[in-house]
């Protein structure tokens, strides 16, 4: 079966038009063949083997340095310019990534109450009628303003990829509505990425604002006589979803199976109805606070930034038998009941495997390999000296893996890169910039045309479930594609589109309601200097977009369009465009 397919693109964009024939990688993630690939520890960047120790004083980075850089920034960033790409190559990944666990969480409500301070100071006088209009999206002007400015580039990767495990979504209106109630549920994403996971688990469970998606906040306790049970919603996502899935893994995430050959359940009916009493009594906190509370003022900065509370009245006192028949006694006040379910969750043996998995998948690979999902599991296990759930030791883990490196794919490792990743990618490798310093952005327009933002996902099973399997090889293969699940004919189309808008009309990228706000514009002055020769220009940008993987066939088309071009701007521009609809930087194989 041939790895390149040959189809004709028709690209016409903003009088910009013309016919090529570009090479179409066909798709092909699997489960990656570790023959062959020595396999050191656990990948955590303690031995020998592991550290990267970067390069001596004085000594030139290589080209294969450079790239195995650039494959280091496309999974552990949103994309980073060539000259932060150097500095990783001269540094060292894993100093680099050292340093990088060092730096404090940039935050997203001070941007919240930013913006808030200088609307309630009449900064702008077109909200004046409906205030609320600049409230439904602060929480997307804060989440592009801290992707694109942040020093903490991993951990707002990192966060990103937990906002599509632990899913909220602005299309609660509640949510929507109140800037404070996703951004600070963002924040808490930001400030766990690299601690504990059961910290995580524990803080998800009592934000408010997936106290209100998920209905768990104002759950009360049992009263059968007016056929009142507690509401289960959370109780089963908190299973399904956020710690240990459907079915009992072994350690490489391959399904335990019973004495009949089928899948063994984690968890039945009854488990999700003694887990949801576990979450009765919790309610909104800040001031005046009381049980039941569900009308809110819109800018009361504590309703969604606190934790929930327990109201011990409204709690279920008895005794709860949660999985595997663990007991939390009666009597005992709530939040130690809370604390309980959360260690029971916790400690289950199928979360490491259920969530390194997804998080492998979210930045590396759609297919990780039996022995890639073990190692990582392991460090979330404490293999490696680190507690059990140690972030930090899980991304080393990740990130340092054999499998995750230059020189050993295979045709059957790869991802889609999703549409938020693209845009971002390319607003940050090309210096989008804004000399106010704001990076303010809807992402309305992205979301139209490409069906995806973050904090919008239709549901709580995020944009795309993590063994979705798009009809033909790669299901018949029993491999899975879970981005496919919104590339359609029409995403495609609006996601090339917009990449276009983005390259072409220097700033369709940011988008606010109004132009108070200055919109940023793509600053491509250090690839038009390098248009002048087309070789150095297309090296550059194999480098940056797809870390020394760009085909010759590919090279060849962006070269045979850039001699019909004398302008160095425009060169740029085309190269760009070319290289970023092309499948070579759109599946990272």
């Amino acid at each position: 079966m041939s790895k390149e397919r040959i189809r004709i693109i028709r690209l016409t964009l903003s009088g910009f038009s013309g016919r090529w024939l570009l090479p179409v990688k066909q798709l092909s993630v699997g489960v990656l063949l570790t023959a062959g690939i020595p396999i050191v520890g656990i990948g955590d960047g303690d031995g020998d083997g592991d550290v990267d120790p970067g390069i001596g004083t004085g000594e030139t980075v290589s080209e294969y340095e450079l790239n195995e850089a650039s494959r280091f920034a496309s999974q552990s960033t949103f994309g980073l310019r060539y000259e932060n790409i150097e500095e990783i190559a001269k540094m060292g990944r894993n100093f680099w990534l050292e340093e990088q666990f060092d730096i404090p969480p940039t935050l997203h409500k001070p941007i919240a109450e930013d913006l808030i301070t200088r609307q309630n100071s009449g900064e702008w006088e077109e909200f004046v009628r409906n205030p609320l209009k600049l409230r439904t999206v602060i929480h997307r002007f804060a989440w592009w303003q801290q992707t694109m400015t942040a020093e903490d580039v991993v951990r707002q990767r990192v966060a990103y990829a937990l906002s599509q495990f632990f899913v909220v979504s602005d299309r609660a209106p509640v949510l929507r509505l109140n800037p404070y109630s996703l951004t600070s549920f963002y924040d808490l994403l930001l400030e766990n990425a690299f601690g504990n996971f059961r910290d995580l688990l524990k803080d998800v469970s009592l934000s408010p604002a997936m106290g209100h998606y998920l209905s768990h906040a104002n759950n009360r306790k049992a009263n059968p006589s007016r056929n009142r049970f507690p509401d289960e919603n959370f109780a089963r996502e908190v299973m399904q979803l956020f710690s240990i899935g459907l079915y009992e893994l072994n350690i490489d995430g391959s399904l335990k199976l019973d004495s009949n050959g089928e899948p063994i359940p984690t968890y039945d009916n009854d488990d999700i109805r003694e887990m949801a009493k576990i979450f009765t009594g919790l309610t909104y906190a800040g001031e005046g606070h009381y049980f039941g509370r569900r009308y809110f003022n819109y800018a009361d900065t504590e309703v969604f930034s606190l934790p929930m509370i327990m109201y011990e009245r409204h709690h279920e006192p008895g005794e709860k038998v949660l999985l595997n028949n663990t007991v939390v006694p009666a009597g005992q006040r709530g939040m130690k009941d809370v604390e309980a379910a959360i260690d029971v969750l916790f400690n289950h043996p199928n979360v490491g495997p259920f969530f390194c998995k997804q998080l492998i998948q979210r930045l590396v690979t759609s297919n990780p390999s039996p022995e890639y999902i073990e190692r990582v599991a392991r460090a979330f296990n404490g293999e490696t000296g680190r507690p059990r759930g140690d972030m930090k030791a899980v991304l080393r883990a990740i990130f340092f893996d054999p499998e995750a490196e230059l020189g050993t794919w295979s045709h059957t490792f790869g991802r889609l890169k999703e549409p938020v990743v693209r845009i971002v990618s390319l607003a940050r490798i090309f210096n989008y910039t804004s000399d106010s310093g704001e990076y303010y952005n809807t992402g309305f327009r992205l979301e139209f045309l490409a069906q995806q933002h973050p904090l919008a996902s239709p549901s709580v099973f995020n944009f795309y479930q993590p063994d979705y399997a798009p009809v033909g090889e790669i299901a018949d293969t029993q491999m899975v594609a879970p981005e496919f699940q919104i590339t359609t004919s029409t995403t495609v189309i609006g996601i090339t589109n917009h990449i276009g808008l983005a390259i072409f009309n220097e700033n369709q990228v940011f988008h606010t309601f109004r132009p108070h706000f200055e919109i940023p514009r793509i600053d491509l002055s250090d690839y038009a200097e390098l248009a002048s020769e087309p070789e150095d220009l297309i090296k550059r940008l194999d480098t940056v977009l797809t870390q020394g993987q760009l085909s010759r066939a590919t090279k060849n088309i962006v070269l045979d369009v850039l001699d019909r071009v004398d302008d160095v701007r425009q060169r740029a521009q085309i190269a760009i465009y070319l290289i970023m609809i092309s499948p070579d930087f759109v599946v990272e194989d």
